[in-house]
């Protein structure tokens, strides 16, 4: 049996059998440091041809996605970040500026946030890979994991869906897309290519609750269904969502047909915004902050069902597909 054969959820469970049953299985490992300060721990790992290549990422946008990936899975974490290490491992026919454009762009992510490249290590290989870990820290009160969703929390996400994907859409296919407008073609490109981890969201919320949460999340790197499945199992909980809640971007109407549209948005990835479970009360004040972008899409329900529902339309009932979203094998 090869790994093709199980997929990649059954290659994790398998993985998870040698690793701390308490720690794994989140965006990031939570490892209790002293009394009032946890340290957060993730890697993220990008490979030339799948993760990013000469026709979809220059350089400077491999190193800026790279950084944000990681500092996304701190803030799902509940964590603010405090350096990064990166592992690169590389053909030796890459191209100095290549390799200087890279660190360029995770500088450029870095820097709003004042935190440093601290160590890392170089290999050879015959595939470009960049490997990078994040170090962050948390307190236990305002730690978020997948399993502390409850029944009744609304669900809320801090900023659209889909344009990554439509985004990569368009570099993959430029002549298919020829004809766009420019400033949607620049809208969603630049989605893709230099997305924002949601740090912002975790500052206000210490601020805000200064003694702690409960607080369940992940952020939505694999697609905004990803994770709320994610959550509702890690939770033993199900969810209903409102389909007129969920926003489409005009953007990704304007490239592709609306049924597409909504595709992408479920499945699409890399968008890497917060989907949290959380009360009511706490979700409308995230909105008050950070403004519409921030959309309540539904409810925590005892159901084990993940549906997505009409209001004005009774009969439409949809139930998210697991096997939709994006799996490495």
């Amino acid at each position: 049996m090869y790994i093709k054969d199980i997929g990649e959820h059954q290659l994790l469970s398998i993985i998870n059998q040698y690793c701390d049953q308490t720690i794994n299985g989140d965006d990031g490992a939570i490892i209790a440091f002293d009394s009032d300060r946890n340290l957060v721990v993730t890697t993220d790992i990008l490979v030339e041809n799948v993760h990013f290549s000469d026709r979809t990422t220059p350089p400077e946008s491999i190193g800026y996605r790279g950084v944000t990936a990681n500092l996304s899975d701190i803030a799902a974490m509940g964590g603010m970040p405090i350096g990064i290490t990166v592992g690169l491992s590389l053909r030796g026919d890459t191209e100095i500026n290549w390799v200087e454009k890279l660190y360029q762009g995770m500088k450029k992510c870095l820097a709003p946030y004042n935190i440093n490249i601290v160590g890392g290590d170089i290999t050879k290989s015959e595939t470009n890979t960049i490997s990078i870990t994040a170090l962050g820290k948390v307190s236990a009160s305002h730690s978020i994991y997948r399993h502390q969703a409850q029944v009744g929390d609304v669900i809320l996400v801090t900023g659209n869906h889909g344009l990554s994907r439509a985004g990569l859409e368009i570099l993959l296919f430029p002549e298919k897309y020829s004809h766009l407008p420019p400033q949607i073609r620049e809208k969603v490109i630049f989605a893709h290519q230099y997305p924002k981890p949601r740090l912002e969201v975790i500052k206000y919320l210490y601020e805000l609750c200064q003694y702690g949460y409960r607080i369940a999340g992940m952020d939505s790197s694999d697609g905004l269904a990803d994770a709320i499945l994610q959550i509702c199992h890690q939770s033993k909980v199900g969810a209903r969502l409102d389909r007129t809640s969920i926003i489409v971007d005009e953007a990704i109407t304007t490239i592709i047909g609306r049924k597409t549209a909504f595709e992408w948005v479920l499945y699409g990835g890399e968008d890497f915004e917060l989907v949290l479970c959380l009360p009511l009360n706490l979700a409308k004040k995230i909105q008050q902050e950070f403004g519409e972008k921030c959309q309540i899409i539904g409810q925590i329900t005892s159901s084990l069902e993940v549906q997505i529902i009409e209001q004005q339309n009774s009969n439409l009932q949809l139930s998210l597909n697991q096997k939709k979203t994006f799996q490495h094998f």
